[in-house]
C-alpha cells in the first residue's frame, strides 16, 4: 500500500467519528510536521505517525481487563497488516505508556512529547476570545502550574517527553503553538466565532 496522507487520512475518518478526537489527530501531525522539518526528517511520515497515533482509540479504548485488544496495540496490528512502516509503528506503540515499548527514535520520541502537550493547547486555546492566535508560552506556562486547569492532561508525560527530546519547554511550546495555528480553522481555535 502507498503510505500517504489521503490514504491514512481515509483510514482515520473510516475508524475515528468523533470530531474533537479527528482535531487532536490533526494538531499531533501539525506538530509531528514542524519538528520533522526542524530536525531535517521525512515530513510525510512523521505527519501521517501524528495523524494515526490515535485512530483506533475510539473503537478500542484503553481496558486493562485487555491488554491485548486495546488502544494502540490493537491499532498497530491493522496498520501492520496494511504494511505500514516499523518506525511509524513503534513510533505509535512509544506514545502510550502501557504498552512498555521504549521511544527508540527520534520520531517516537516527539510523538510522545507533541500528543499531550497539544491537548492542553487546545484547552488553553478554548478559554481565549482569540482561540490559538496570539498565544504567549509565558501564559501557558501559568496554566500548566493551575492544576486544576485541564485536569485530564498528563503533566508528568509533557514533562517526561521534553527531557527525552531534549528541548527546552518554552521552545517546545512555541514549536507545537505555531503548528497548531497554522491549521487553527481545521482545529476550531481560531477564536470567537470559528469552527
Amino acid at each position: 500500500m502507498d503510505v500517504t496522507r489521503e490514504n491514512a487520512l481515509s483510514l482515520m475518518h473510516e475508524y475515528t467519528q468523533n470530531e474533537n478526537l479527528r482535531r487532536h489527530m490533526y494538531a499531533v501531525e501539525a506538530a509531528m510536521r514542524v519538528y520533522a522539518r526542524k530536525f531535517g526528517e521525512d515530513e510525510e511520515l512523521w505527519g501521517i505517525t501524528g495523524l494515526l497515533h490515535d485512530f483506533d482509540y475510539e473503537r478500542w479504548p484503553n481496558d486493562e481487563r485487555k491488554p491485548d485488544d486495546e488502544h494502540p496495540s490493537t491499532g498497530v496490528k491493522i496498520l501492520r497488516e496494511k504494511g505500514y512502516p516499523e518506525e511509524l509503528l513503534q513510533a505509535v506503540l512509544g506514545h502510550a505508556e502501557h504498552t512498555g515499548v521504549p521511544r527508540e527514535t527520534l520520531m517516537a520520541k516527539t510523538l510522545f512529547a507533541v500528543d499531550e502537550l497539544t491537548g492542553f493547547l487546545t484547552a488553553c486555546a478554548l478559554v481565549r476570545p482569540e482561540g490559538i492566535n496570539g498565544m504567549k508560552v509565558k501564559s501557558v506556562k501559568k496554566k500548566f502550574k493551575d492544576s486544576s486547569f485541564a485536569r485530564g492532561v498528563n503533566r508528568d508525560d509533557v514533562n517526561k517527553g521534553v527531557a527525552e527530546l531534549g528541548v527546552a519547554f518554552a521552545e517546545h511550546v512555541q514549536l507545537v503553538v505555531e503548528a497548531m495555528t497554522e491549521i487553527q480553522d481545521e482545529l476550531g481555535l481560531g477564536g470567537s466565532g470559528s469552527g
